[in-house]
């Protein structure tokens, strides 16, 4: 089990990965390449996928069982859609062990912690809550990438019950990965992610399928060009998974998406009153705001490669 520990450069003796699609499979490669763990067991719905994975050396073992997995394992990472937290949580209650740590990778927070608070029990404490920044439109074992989270974000929303010692189990796995860490709260960290995270995903949706709709649809998307596609990427990611996210962050991303309608409503208004100044003056922030975040990304990336903090 795992409590011989140093969160510097540990190594698992086993991980049970619930979910062995792109987000699971790609911490399992990534822990492979850097020798950090000795044997990785697959959970999952399709057994298709987990032989996939088999084959892809993704996992070394389809586990028989709930209970299978999660015996003699040092960390579960539960990789799979959200709105499956509290059932995969409620089926590895009873088995769970102490010295288990159980780690999810859920782009929502507040309502995996209140699905940990309510299946886990007197065993919440084993549960750390984080959630990698990081992903593809493409899914399933084939998207998986062993470098997928080098340089990306992991938040870890940290519950009151958490031992240090487990969050620097959870921290020095996904570091091992290649990501960098960091700390919000479960309310912060979905205020944030409705934002710059799932709204963008909701407005892509919503273009590409008002367009699809339209009776002369193939004649636009014969036209559509790079622009199109950039703003649209993230409308291939996986709907099951999205339509999961949408719906538990749905307070956050009402409020989010209440003030991105003033600010179409704004626009139109501008564009209705033929207003070019008002409507260069929105460009020109939203230009100058990027251009500012971009900037940021490369002097953090650069202060990285260059050995800085």
């Amino acid at each position: 089990m795992a409590n011989d520990r140093e969160p510097g450069s540990q190594v698992f003796k086993r991980i049970a990965i619930f979910g062995v699609g792109l987000i699971g499979g790609s911490f399992a490669l990534a822990l492979k390449k850097a020798g950090a763990v000795q044997q990785v067991v697959g959970v999952g719905r399709s057994l298709a996928s987990l032989q996939r994975a088999q084959q892809l050396g993704i996992i070394d073992q389809i586990a028989g069982s709930v209970e299978d997995a999660v015996r003699g394992s040092d960390l579960i990472l539960i990789a799979a859609p959200v709105a499956q937290t509290a059932a995969i949580l409620s089926a590895i209650q009873p088995h769970l062990q102490p010295g288990t740590v159980v780690a999810d990778a859920g782009s929502t927070k507040a309502d995996v912690v209140a699905a940990a608070r309510e299946m886990l029990g007197d065993k919440l404490a084993q549960f750390v809550p984080a959630h990698p920044i990081a992903g593809r439109e493409l899914n399933g074992p084939d998207a998986a990438l062993t470098d997928l989270y080098v340089g990306k974000k992991v938040v870890i929303t940290r519950l009151p019950e958490n031992a240090q010692a487990d969050l620097d189990l959870v921290a020095a796995a996904w570091r091992q990965c290649g990501a960098i860490i960091h700390y919000l709260s479960p309310a912060e960290h979905d205020a944030v992610f409705a934002s710059v995270s799932h709204l963008p995903h909701l407005l892509a949706y919503a273009l590409v399928d008002d367009i699809a709709r339209k009776p002369h649809a193939e004649r636009l998307f014969q036209y559509a060009a790079s622009g199109f596609r950039d703003f649209t990427r993230i409308a291939g990611s996986s709907p099951e998974m999205w339509r999961d996210i949408t719906l538990a962050n749905r307070e956050a991303m009402l409020q989010e998406l209440d003030s991105y309608t003033g600010q179409l409503a704004r626009l139109r208004a501008y564009l209705q009153a033929g207003d070019a100044a008002a409507i260069e003056a929105v460009y020109a922030n939203a230009q100058q705001a990027r251009h500012n975040w971009i900037t940021a990304i490369e002097s953090a990336e650069k202060q990285r490669k260059d050995g800085g903090d």
